[in-house]
């Protein structure tokens, strides 16, 4: 029995949401054909209730395999069709069992909608189609709602972006390495295997491809020049952060940004933390409300694969995960989903949800808040200088203040530990210990004075680092950390920027730490990082002005602090 709020209805065969309870059966068709307007077919399979419906349908449009057990921890089709939708999941062009050419992104406009047309007139549909998944099928959603396909009633993107060079092929004009070749590469079996060539030929080339990505820590990512690096030579589709390097027509494949004045249907948004997608979601959610579009959203804790109470080295408790704990409208988060879906696709639902359009984790805290908009406008903003002794500090510094200098050599990087991150399981992402970190002398650690009281910290962050390289062309990187009062930092959220051909002359940089949500608790201290690396999570700066180019050298850093040349985050306080 479905409860909301801790209510029941025994007596009326539907939960709170309208989903039908006390079916036990659900009909299962696999490979269900659709064939797109030039031919191709893809295939699915679709779940349906015992009954005749007619039923809401739920579709999900991936290139991961429809009978992936890892659909289960986005949205169980068995358990949906359960509560009264008629679940989809097709493979998404050239993947699988579906026709055509495997093309990352190129088809999901047109494939989308004829998608979406054909799910709405399956024998027992309502003809209402809501979307759900994330990631890459967060985005096969947000493509079919450009094109308006007539029966797409709503979409429910999780974790996905909202340009594709903020987060997806790169960050501040660096690359997205470390996402950029595991994909490809853990993408790749799958396309071998549909191949026409000879079994001892696909049989090398699948070994060639798993001793590529075993060797990406010590090999594959080190390849330079990035984008002619050996792992293109296994010629398989690439995410794509190689192939815009030189046609930035792959980049308007998967955005969304400029186009959300077309997409008309609820939205609904779920966001993590530590998601490498994280600052995307919230931009989506934002450019919808700020159009006046339904549009809700939730974040919690999570990072891009891990949704439980436990991300990287924390734990939050048990309201932090996603599934399994009822402490949102409805149920867990996943339920809140199908309620809302419930309210959007059901002719007869009497769904009422809550007036608060936000729904937010507060880390630190631990705890979820509602809230009515995003980012919160009651936010104040307040700067913390970086000072020259390594303190950070909210008076400004003196006029003549040193500079703090250090050497970035690109064939000794900082390492990527944890983060806002998805890359292969050598480098895990989520809230790490910054020990091994923070003790490099190429990382620059500017710390806080011990926390009187709490301190909370939700919005867009940012840093202005007042710099100059002796490199023509370099990055800056900025992380914030809290630090635990037994001396553990745990990162919260950083940004990279690359500098032109200017970096030589004394220049004013703004690096974007995307969001976060954190109550510094008494006892903890601020703590920011400056450097210039993340690696192999962004490509190194060669420090020549020429990434086309494997030769590099070492680069002498120096970061400014007095009062004319000031260094700072910015951090939107809540009181």
């Amino acid at each position: 029995m479905t409860e909301k709020l801790g209510t029941q209805t025994p007596d009326t065969g539907r939960a709170p949401d309208g989903t039908v309870q006390g079916s036990p059966k659900v009909a299962v068709d696999f490979d269900v054909p659709a064939r797109m307007r030039d031919g191709n077919v893809l295939r699915a399979n679709v779940y349906r209730p015992e009954g005749a419906g007619p039923w809401p349908v739920l579709l999900a449009r991936l290139p991961y395999f429809k009978d992936s057990p890892m659909l289960a921890s986005v949205l169980d089709p068995v358990q949906t069709a359960h509560r009264g939708f008629m679940v989809v999941v097709q493979d998404t062009r050239g993947r699988f069992a579906s026709e055509g050419e495997w093309e990352p992104f190129r088809y999901e406009r047109e494939d989308g909608f004829d998608s979406v047309e054909w799910a709405a007139r399956l024998p027992g549909s309502n003809g209402r189609v809501g979307m759900f998944g994330g990631s890459y099928f967060g985005n096969t959603q947000w493509m079919a709602a450009i094109q308006r396909p007539p029966s797409l009633a709503a979409i429910s993107p999780m974790v996905t972006w909202c340009d594709p060079m903020d987060g997806l092929f790169a960050r501040g004009g660096a690359v997205e390495l470390g996402l950029e070749l595991a994909w490809t590469l853990q993408t790749g079996a799958a396309y071998l295997l549909r191949l026409p060539i000879s079994e001892e030929e696909r049989a090398r080339r699948l070994v060639a491809i798993v001793a590529e990505y075993d060797s990406l820590p010590t090999k594959g990512y080190w390849d330079l020049p990035v984008k002619t690096g050996e792992i293109q030579g296994h010629q398989l589709p690439s995410l794509g952060a190689i192939p815009v390097l030189t046609n930035p027509d792959v980049a308007t494949w998967c955005r969304v940004a400029g186009n959300h004045q077309r997409v008309t249907v609820p939205t609904f948004h779920t966001a993590g933390w530590y998601d490498v997608f994280l600052q995307g979601t919230l931009d989506n959610f934002r450019a919808m409300r700020d159009l006046g579009r339904d549009a809700r959203l939730v974040v919690g804790p999570w990072s891009h694969g891990e949704f439980g109470d436990a991300v990287g080295d924390l734990r939050f408790g048990l309201p932090a995960s996603r599934v399994g704990a009822a402490v949102h409208p409805y149920g867990d988060v996943n339920d809140f989903q199908l309620a809302w879906f419930g309210q959007h696709l059901k002719s007869d639902s009497s769904v009422e949800l809550p007036e608060p359009r936000v729904r937010l984790f507060v880390m630190g805290r631990n705890a979820w808040r509602d809230e009515n908009e995003w980012p919160l406008q009651r936010a104040e903003i307040q700067r913390h200088h970086l000072r020259a002794d390594g303190s950070l500090t909210t008076a400004g510094p003196a006029a003549d203040e040193g500079a703090t200098e250090f050497l970035y050599d690109p064939s000794d990087p900082v390492p990527t530990v944890g983060g806002q991150t998805v890359m292969m399981s050598a480098f895990p992402s989520g809230p790490k210990e910054q020990a091994r970190v923070e003790a490099r002398p190429d990382v620059c650690v500017f710390t806080s004075e011990p926390l009187d009281e709490e301190f909370e910290v939700t919005g867009r962050v940012r840093v202005v680092l007042h710099a100059v390289s002796s490199a023509p062309s370099t990055d800056w990187v900025a992380r914030l950390c809290d630090v635990h009062p037994d001396g553990r930092s745990y990162n919260l959220c950083d940004g990279i920027v690359r500098t032109g051909q200017n970096a030589s002359s004394v220049g004013c940089y703004e690096v974007d730490l995307w969001s976060t949500s954190n109550v510094f608790l008494p006892g903890h201290r601020i703590r920011v990082h400056v450097t210039s690396s993340s690696f192999p999570r962004w490509d190194r700066n060669l420090n020549t002005g020429d990434q086309d180019s494997p030769r590099h050298q070492v680069a002498q850093q120096r970061l400014f602090h007095d009062a004319d040349r000031p260094s700072f985050i910015e951090l939107p306080v809540i009181r």
